[in-house]
């Protein structure tokens, strides 16, 4: 980023390729709808870009991207529930489940097409208990889970202690529990 801050243009189209499909694979999973999606992820950048010339590595470049698309993505579930849009069918909207690396790996490791309905059928399961967590506690988890990053970095990315971060997602896990355990147990 601090290239991209000293004007070089290379720098900056990196930054957007390293980083476009995880943004991106998370705004599907939050707003269930791959458009919407690639629609924010181009503002989260176009936002960076703008922002480049007053950029202060305070702390990971990642973590501050993240606390963008976190603003961006709770702004955009504001607007949509005031517009009360409602999506056509947010399940087969996108490639909701999998990040493109493990796609990929699900397409070379050769995968029976029995076990494919099986993990497909698991996908939905843990998509569908996801949802039913409140906006926070899903970023948490997916910063957390798909993204690895540390409690600390989703803290100031969510402009949370620490503690709240661990709070939120032990809240998360018990309520991902619940919901899955319906499904195990019967």
């Amino acid at each position: 980023m601090l290239r991209a801050k000293g004007g070089d243009e290379g720098a900056f189209t990196e930054l957007v390729a390293a980083y476009q499909d995880r943004i991106v694979g998370i705004f599907c999973h939050l707003l269930g709808n791959q458009e919407a999606a690639e629609d924010l992820a181009q503002e989260v950048f176009l936002r960076i870009y703008r922002s480049r010339d007053k950029y202060e590595p305070k702390a990971k470049f990642s973590t501050w991207l993240f606390r963008i698309a976190n603003n961006l993505a709770s702004n955009s579930r504001r607007n949509k529930g005031r517009r009360r849009e409602v999506a056509l069918n947010p399940h087969d909207s996108g490639p909701l489940g999998m990040r493109p690396e493990e796609q990929l790996l699900m397409e070379k490791s050769g995968m029976m097409p029995s076990r494919q309905v099986g993990l497909k059928e698991t996908q939905a399961v843990v998509r569908q208990a996801l949802e039913t967590l409140n906006e926070r506690q899903q970023m948490a988890v997916l910063l957390h889970k798909f993204e690895g990053m540390s409690y600390a970095d989703i803290g100031t990315a969510m402009k949370l202690s620490e503690a709240a971060v661990k709070s939120l997602l032990s809240r998360a896990r018990e309520n991902l529990r619940v919901q899955l355990e319906k499904h195990i147990n019967g």
